[in-house]
């Protein structure tokens, strides 16, 4: 590859990337306004589940819903079917996410984490998959063909999934009215915390 060749490359996967990240807009509706709405007056925990990259992104989620005021914790399918999902009760909320809703062990994750739990949110692209039928409330994503390198490796359809975790994390500290200088408390370290405080006053003054 010459460097004209190495910058279209890097150039067509970036912008292949945004449109996915575009496309996370197609989970907006009734559906997801009803899960935004079972996560707020849930009275439990948010457990946020996936596999490989879909993995890496709910414990993303799971960090950042707890920063602004959702409970939330990761827990892998595989921890789980080997006793964690003793962790849930009655009270409590799943999200569970997969790209093609094919993972056996997430599956069955799901399937008895629904039975123990109030509810299970999937994040899917495959929308008739056996994850999707599992679900109280399904985010669907309709993701550009191009979206993930080779169709294989998790690249956009993942940001897409994170695109619209970051969603839920804004609309819901919203809809609980959890302020920023209450993010601000429970996150003192680093710049945040440095920083944080007269930021925070002036956005809970706007």
């Amino acid at each position: 590859m010459d460097d004209l060749d190495i910058l279209a490359v890097a150039r067509r996967v970036i912008r292949a990337n945004g449109a996915a990240v575009l496309a996370a807009e197609s989970a907006l509706g009734d559906a997801f306004l009803r899960a935004c709405h079972v996560l707020v007056e849930s009275k439990g925990k948010v457990l946020v589940t996936g596999s490989g990259t879909s993995g890496a992104i709910a414990s993303r989620a799971a960090h950042l819903l707890s920063v602004a005021g959702t409970p939330a914790f990761y827990l892998s399918p595989t921890d789980g079917v080997h006793g964690g999902l003793g962790v849930l009760r009655a009270e409590d909320s799943v999200i569970a996410i997969s790209k093609g809703g094919s993972s056996a062990e997430l599956n069955e994750f799901s399937r008895r984490a629904r039975s123990l739990a109030h509810c299970l949110i999937v994040i899917t692209a495959s929308h008739d998959s056996e994850l999707a039928s599992l679900a109280d409330h399904i985010l669907p994503l309709t993701l550009p063909a191009d979206a993930d390198l080779g169709a294989i490796i998790a690249t956009g359809s993942s940001l897409s999934t994170a695109a619209l975790l970051d969603a839920i994390t804004e609309v819901t500290r919203m809809m609980r009215g959890y302020r920023w200088d209450q993010v601000i408390y429970t996150h003192p370290a680093g710049a945040v915390g440095r920083d944080g405080p007269a930021i925070a006053t002036l956005l809970d003054e706007e």
